[in-house]
C-alpha cells in the first residue's frame, strides 16, 4: 500500500475545560435568621398573604413583599 491509501485516524479534539464558576458570597436568606441555643428566630416580619419563608422588605416609610406586592406603612412615618 502506498503512504496516500494509509491515513492515521484525526486526532481526537480536547475536551473543553468548563467554566468556571462565579464565586458567590453566603446567601442573603441566612442573614435573615438567627440560632441562638438551638434555637431559630427570623430577624424580619414575614408576609402575610404569602405565608413562612417569604420575607417582607424593610424600606424607610414602610415593608413590602417583593412577591406579592403586599405594603404595609410604618407608623407615624406617613
Amino acid at each position: 500500500m502506498s503512504e496516500a491509501t494509509q491515513q492515521s485516524p484525526p486526532a481526537a479534539k480536547a475536551a473543553p475545560t468548563p467554566a468556571k464558576k462565579k464565586e458567590r458570597p453566603d446567601t442573603p436568606i441566612y442573614k435573615f435568621y438567627d440560632v441562638k441555643g438551638g434555637k431559630l428566630t427570623r430577624l424580619r416580619k414575614e408576609c402575610p398573604r404569602c405565608g413562612h419563608g417569604v420575607f417582607l422588605a424593610e424600606h424607610r416609610d414602610r415593608l413590602t413583599c417583593g412577591k406579592c406586592g403586599y405594603t404595609s406603612y410604618k407608623k407615624g412615618q406617613r
